[in-house]
């Protein structure tokens, strides 16, 4: 089984030179969407291993957004994306053997929520690209 790179994993690739930290998170969460989104194909699809897979890289991408917290300089904020990272994982990690749809579908309305958040920041005081 070959899974292709995410749309925004292509894109964080292409931009490696100019893209901001702020862009690198919004595109991290887009992965994460992105395989969640995939899983729940390759799971109605009846390609219960693909899912799983497609399920264990979201976990990775959410992890990689949680240790990228700065819980010092991120307070309070920082505390609740840890928590809400944490549950994500370890929900997608449980034995969802009833109902896995329900919950990809949890992970990424949470994850979309998460989203929306950070790309409003942008709109609010847009960030300079580094390089």
């Amino acid at each position: 089984m070959s899974i292709a790179a995410t749309q925004a994993a292509v894109q964080l690739q292409q931009q490696a030179e100019t893209i901001s930290p702020h862009q690198v998170i919004a595109l991290l969460l887009d992965g994460a969407l992105e395989r969640l989104q995939q899983a729940q194909s390759a799971f109605f699809d009846g390609k219960l291993q693909e899912a799983q897979e497609l399920v264990d890289r979201a976990i990775a991408i959410v992890n990689g957004l949680r240790s990228s917290l700065d819980m010092d300089k991120g307070g309070e904020v920082a505390r609740n994306l840890d928590s809400l990272y944490e549950y994500i994982a370890a929900r997608l990690q449980q034995d969802n053997a009833t109902d896995p749809a329900a919950v990809l579908s949890e992970a990424s309305k949470l994850l979309a929520e998460v989203k929306a958040g950070w790309d409003g920041i942008a709109e609010a005081a847009p960030v300079r690209a580094v390089g």
